[in-house]
């Protein structure tokens, strides 16, 4: 069961002033300070927040919303992290490959090709070698030590033999791992979840979890910016996490954004409880509260952010999130299931489209890599660089098939 989130004081009344920025014309234009942040979070009126969120998002990115037309390559369901909401990794089982073989990566990935695909995300466990001798051993079998070594052979093998572009997913990493994944990975990616080290303790949602330490996540982060490698991150709202640390996650990811203007896309990821995890029982974020998580996002990061969450968490409700600041649905794949929440379809992007079209939006189809990334050479690697401009528009989204 997940952690009781530590009790806070009795609420204090609104400020006045945070309450105030909603009308003024500069909003976003001043940092939000934690204070007012967590004011927002806590105790603004909804409407006016969605409001505000609506107009920063206007601003900076107008009436498009975007998404990545991609394919799923679970690498490795094997992981050495026991986290209390996950059902993607797995224990190795006697017959179940620990990894999937090239040619099985290729084939999905060509699969991909042919449903006009432009993304390869690679998922994978966080380092199942460090405690699986099962996965040490078929490790050793495909000719490999590490389960990065292996992720970084099979993204290049899909860049050179399909085009598609890399996005991985693989968890902490050090410079070495984030400098040899950026020569065939167009961006990388690493979830945050939360700051607060208090979700690690024993029954929290990461005890268990070596590599969920807030330390570790932050320094991975921190590289890819050092690396300029144009990195997705963002925060699981709703494993037992109080205001306070869910807005304490939101200002760390800034603050490295600020420092190396690297983050191209913000996610805030609805906790959804699976069966058969040690929290199946707890009780998932209503709509308005993700709806104030992403506003507030959204105040915090300013209009030229990127801020997703994904439609499939959200079921037939999903426009709404469009009300609190989104201006991108994430990866959506016509050919593979979302393997980390396998009960949650996509929508069809058909639907997406007509959807977001009843709401004012014009859908996008962008690459991997934002529009604004793209476009920086010193955030492509030159091995990437020609697949890259294959699938470029004109104005860097992705070019129709």
């Amino acid at each position: 069961m997940p952690l009781a989130p530590t009790k806070l004081p009795p609420p204090e009344p609104p400020r006045a002033d945070a309450l105030r920025r909603f009308d003024l014309p500069a909003l976003g234009d001043v940092d939000l300070s934690r204070d007012d942040a967590l004011e927002l979070i806590e105790h603004a009126d909804l409407d006016r927040l969605l409001k505000a969120a609506s107009r920063l998002r206007n601003r900076g990115k107008g009436r498009i919303v975007s998404y990545s037309r991609k394919v799923f390559i679970p690498l490795t369901h094997l992981c050495r992290d026991y986290c209390g909401y996950c059902t993607f990794r797995a224990d190795p089982v006697l017959g179940v490959a620990a990894y999937m073989t090239p040619d099985e990566v290729l084939a999905v990935a060509e699969a991909g090709v042919r449903a006009g695909c432009k993304e390869a995300l690679f998922s994978l466990g966080d380092q199942p070698e460090r405690i699986f001798p099962e996965a040490r051993e078929a490790l050793h079998k495909l000719g490999y030590e590490r389960t990065l070594d292996y992720l970084a052979a099979m993204t290049e093998l899909v860049l050179k033999q399909t085009g598609l572009l890399p996005h991985a997913n693989p968890g902490v990493m050090g410079a070495a791992d984030l400098a040899r994944l950026r020569q065939s990975n167009v961006s990388l990616g690493l979830m945050l979840e939360n700051v607060s080290p208090r979700l690690k303790q024993r029954g929290g949602p990461h005890w268990r979890a070596p590599d969920k330490a807030p330390a570790l996540r932050l320094r991975t982060i921190e590289e890819a910016g050092r690396q300029k490698i144009a990195f997705t991150t963002g925060i699981l709202s709703g494993i037992g996490e109080t205001p306070v640390e869910r807005v304490d996650s939101l200002l760390a990811i800034k603050r490295l954004h600020d420092s190396y203007g690297h983050i191209q896309e913000v996610l805030i990821q609805p906790f959804r409880a699976k069966a058969d995890t040690r929290m199946a029982q707890a009780g998932e974020p209503p709509l308005d509260d993700l709806l104030r998580t992403l506003a507030v996002a959204r105040l915090i990061f300013g209009p030229e952010m990127n801020v997703q969450s994904p439609p499939n968490l959200v079921a037939d409700d999903y426009p709404r999130l469009l009300e609190a600041g989104l201006n991108d649905w994430g990866g959506i794949s016509p050919v593979t299931r979302d393997f980390i929440n396998p009960e949650a379809a996509w929508p069809q992007i058909a639907m997406l489209d007509e959807r977001t079209a009843d709401a004012g939006f014009e859908l996008r189809e962008r690459l991997a890599i934002y529009p604004e990334f793209a476009k920086r050479p010193e955030f492509v690697d030159e091995q990437v660089r020609s697949s890259l401009n294959r699938h470029l528009d004109a104005d860097c989204y992705a070019r129709a098939n």
